[in-house]
């Protein structure tokens, strides 16, 4: 027999454990209705690790996580943590594990569900059968760039400081995720950036370029600016298929994306990184929507975002494919019966808790396997 797959699980903060154990539920349907097992292995990161151990992230941990095969995160943060010192915050445990598992390219999926047109904010024929994918640098840019901090000058005030920075082996190791990604998709893809303003925009543009042409020139590559990308997304969205972009702009516009979809609840996302001698590449797998504290322990947070994380870590780091497209199909069943949890609740559908949405899947499951 093969040897399981170790899946790391950290479930983390707020709505993070909730979700998380829906997750658990699917886990524990495919090892008893197809033979699919996993060495499941389970930690603390954010907040609760802070609770536990005074940090966000703890060296155990994070060893824990570089060994596994691939790692499901559910949120960290919430406001218990407020006057935690910055390099101790729960989000610093997030970002140290993408950066120590240098999983540079984060992959944010825009889908529109049949069942959800309505429930986005613009309007039906703008956003019907829509199909985005954002690729977001992850481990460079303004968010790691030095010098960084908060001096004071000689005249008294304060002066804060961020360093927007890339170099060429960041960006085109980013860019070839994405072209990989346009050329097994709709062959287009959007580099976006602010070549216009910025110097390090004028660097992407320039080596996006020159990858495109050396070693993509069947993907149609196009560029455009960050805010005029901001813009088109809510004006015309279907004009996208892949888009690239760095870490500040993929923050901002895979956030704004994910919006046309109705609802973060809906959103799953991957990190990854580069692919070793034997075609494994270190992962990490989360819901979009974050730790929503307002809501944490009350049986009512969207568990999909975290069980279509569940099945994007199936496809990208098990190549189980017919497995994540089973539980894609089963969660587009479940939403065109009409569940709906409180954030994706329309007039005539039935509100549910976490937990009926999970038994909703889990019956799903059941009806497609049979």
């Amino acid at each position: 027999m093969p040897t399981p797959k170790t899946l790391f699980i950290l479930a983390g903060d707020g709505i993070g454990p909730e979700v998380m154990s829906q997750v658990r539920r699917v886990i524990e349907w495919l090892a008893k209705k197809r033979s699919v097992s996993f060495n499941v292995r389970e930690g603390l990161v954010g907040g609760c690790s802070i609770d536990a151990h005074g940090l966000p992230l703890t060296d155990e941990t994070l060893a824990d996580a570089m060994a596994a095969d691939a790692v499901l995160l559910g949120a960290v943060g919430g406001p218990k943590w407020d006057s935690v010192p910055f390099e101790r915050k729960p989000e610093r445990g997030l970002l140290r594990l993408r950066k120590d598992m240098e999983l540079f390219a984060n992959l944010r999926p825009a889908l529109v569900f049949d069942a959800l047109v309505e429930a986005s904010t613009l309007k039906p024929e703008l956003v019907r059968g829509l199909d985005i994918m954002i690729v977001r640098e992850l481990t460079g840019g303004v968010y790691f760039g030095q010098p960084r901090g908060i001096t004071t000058l000689p005249n008294g005030e304060r002066r804060g400081i961020n360093t927007q920075v890339y170099d060429t082996h960041e960006i085109q190791r980013v860019a070839r995720v994405a072209f990989d990604l346009a050329k097994a998709r709709k062959g287009r893809l959007c580099s976006v950036e602010k070549a216009n303003v910025m110097e390090s925009g004028v660097l992407w543009r320039e080596e996006v370029t020159a990858l495109g042409k050396a070693e993509y020139p069947d993907v149609a590559l196009s560029h455009m600016y960050a805010d005029n990308c901001a813009m088109q997304l809510v004006r015309q969205p279907a004009q996208f298929d892949v888009i690239v972009t760095d870490n500040l702009f993929g923050d901002l516009l895979s956030d704004l994306a994910a919006m046309l979809t109705g609802s973060l609840g809906m959103l799953p996302s991957a990190s990854l990184g580069a692919a070793d001698a034997n075609g494994k590449r270190r992962a990490l797998y989360e819901p979009v929507h974050g730790s929503a504290p307002d809501i944490a322990g009350k049986d009512i947070a969207n568990p999909l975002a975290c069980i279509l994380s569940f099945a994007m870590l199936l496809r990208y780091s098990f190549a189980m494919t017919q497995d994540a497209a089973l539980i894609e199909q089963a969660v587009q069943n479940v939403l065109s019966s009409g569940t709906r949890t409180a954030d994706i609740m329309a007039p005539g559908m039935a509100k549910c808790s976490t937990s009926v949405m999970g038994d909703s899947v889990i019956r799903a499951l059941e009806k497609l396997d049979s």
